[in-house]
């Protein structure tokens, strides 16, 4: 009687499976219960679009100049997780991006590498880092960098001003107002109409040397990417 007890539940529990029954919550997860961080399971094209986004989530928040420590007390999101997003250790999710996006003022699809519509059109959101105003021109994180810059009145009029130096390349266009520039012992200003090209590994910063907002379209090339515009012979030195 034991033995076909036991045969008859062996039976039944077949026939559950069969019928599409829940697993049971001891055994080995499936391939639906991957690590975060383990694309295994997933398609090359998808793997390879979530690879990508750690490197554009680093890439946004150091063009911002935030830090791990400010994103999270922005966002709610912890320290580590953000470390393990954009490290890639951690699958991004939706729950992750959506305060991500709103925090970098970029739109959800630019974050994940949507495929592009067919829409050439730009629509990133203008942010403000140290006092100034920058719109991004460019929708991609990699190569150059395409700022539109607006700086207000006395914004580093005074002697703080401060050089600094980088790697990369970088060219400037006025396109209203004077720009100071300083790049390492010369001392310009830049009206209207007035270009600029230098390597960034040459001590330099900008100001506002009039008395309105001063704005003007910033290219960076953090490889050192030229573009062949000189400044204007004759530009004013003090």
């Amino acid at each position: 009687m034991a033995n076909a007890s036991h045969d008859d539940r062996s039976h039944r529990t077949h026939r559950a499976r069969r019928k599409g029954a829940a697993p049971d919550p001891a055994a080995p997860a499936s391939a639906e219960g991957t690590e975060p961080g383990d694309t295994g399971a997933l398609s090359d094209e998808l793997a390879g679009v979530l690879e990508a986004v750690g490197p554009r989530l680093r890439a946004l928040r150091r063009e911002r100049g935030a830090t791990l420590a400010g994103v999270s007390e922005a966002t709610g999101i912890s320290l580590s997780t953000l470390s393990r997003l954009e490290s890639g250790l951690r699958r991004p999710t939706l729950e992750l991006l959506l305060p991500l996006a709103r925090e970098y003022r970029v739109p959800l699809d630019e974050l994940v590498g949507a495929p592009a519509t067919g829409d050439p059109r730009v629509h990133s959101r203008p942010f403000t880092r140290g006092g100034q105003t920058f719109v991004p021109l460019t929708r991609h994180f990699g190569g150059l960098h395409a700022y539109k810059q607006i700086m207000p009145p006395g914004f580093r009029a005074g002697p703080e001003l401060e050089p600094k130096v980088h790697e990369g390349h970088e060219w400037v266009y006025v396109l209203a107002g004077k720009l100071r520039l300083l790049l390492g012992s010369q001392d310009l200003v830049l009206t209207a109409g007035e270009a600029a090209e230098f390597d960034t590994r040459i001590p330099h910063a900008f100001g506002n040397a009039g008395t309105q907002a001063v704005e003007f379209l910033s290219l960076f090339g953090a490889q050192g990417e030229r573009i062949h515009v000189r400044a204007k012979p004759g530009t004013s030195v003090r």
